[in-house]
């Protein structure tokens, strides 16, 4: 089954009014009308607005959010619903990124209903899996990384086609770590095998790599079978590297 590439920055908490301006006029400039994968920047909430006038409906760039409650509504505050960022036009949000489940405690429960939210809103949620050093270490990737995905699909196994999965290794996040392709490839498969069970539907979910993938390593990622694109964090800042990560497609 052939799958489009995609490549979606996450700008964590960075960015101001100018930088953000310069940031994605470079892209729009260097991306082209026609890029060869589809192409998401996920900046702060605060300047979802912003950037919803710098791309336009017709851009080649979809703006993502960062986050999304899993309530519907009420009496939340600080969240953001899921028809909150629809209203602005966004088109993807990451869900369950590992610094969420370490530093707000986020479960896999949480996560899952996050997913569930944004299908609803009509959103594609990027959902990050993951497992820590320790973790790896200790033989258990793929049981973590099995868990967490297991408990978005019993959540939302009937519209699990519209979810993109991103696997992110925690131990190679931010830290100029990054797992050799033969290594995120033996992750990926097994999330795709997982995913194939679940259906026909499921088998086509894309499953994008986000451990440190970056100017330099991000044409021997790509290559791999089963990886689909990436979820980057330093290089989208940079918008010469993510230029660079964004020709690896090709």
């Amino acid at each position: 089954m052939s799958r489009r590439k995609l490549i979606a920055g996450n700008w964590k908490m960075n960015g101001s009014l100018t930088a953000n301006q310069a940031l994605v006029q470079a892209l729009l400039v260097g991306v082209g009308q026609q890029p060869a994968c589809d192409v998401v920047v996920c900046p702060p909430a605060l300047y979802l607005a912003q950037l919803r006038q710098l791309l336009t409906a017709s851009a080649p760039i979809a703006l993502g959010a960062q986050d999304v409650s899993q309530h519907a509504g009420g009496a939340f505050t600080g969240d953001v619903s899921a028809a909150m960022l629809n209203e602005f036009g966004v088109r993807y949000v990451i869900v369950g990124h590992s610094e969420r489940r370490q530093y707000q405690g986020e479960t896999d429960l949480q996560v899952a209903a996050k997913a569930a939210r944004a299908l609803e809103a009509g959103l594609t949620p990027i959902v990050c899996v993951g497992e820590t050093l320790q973790e790896r270490e200790a033989g258990l990737t793929e049981f973590i990384v099995r868990r967490q995905l297991s408990a978005v699909m019993h959540v939302n196994a009937a519209r699990a086609h519209g979810i993109v999965l991103a696997y992110e290794p925690v131990w190679a996040i931010g830290t100029g770590k990054t797992a050799t392709p033969d290594q995120a490839q033996a992750v990926h498969a097994a999330l795709r095998a997982q995913l194939g069970a679940a259906g026909e539907q499921a088998a086509g979910v894309r499953i994008l790599y986000g451990g440190s993938m970056n100017a330099a390593n991000a044409a021997d990622l790509l290559a791999q079978p089963d990886i689909d694109g990436g979820l980057i964090g330093g290089a989208a800042l940079k918008a010469p590297d993510f230029l660079k990560i964004l020709a690896a497609c090709d």
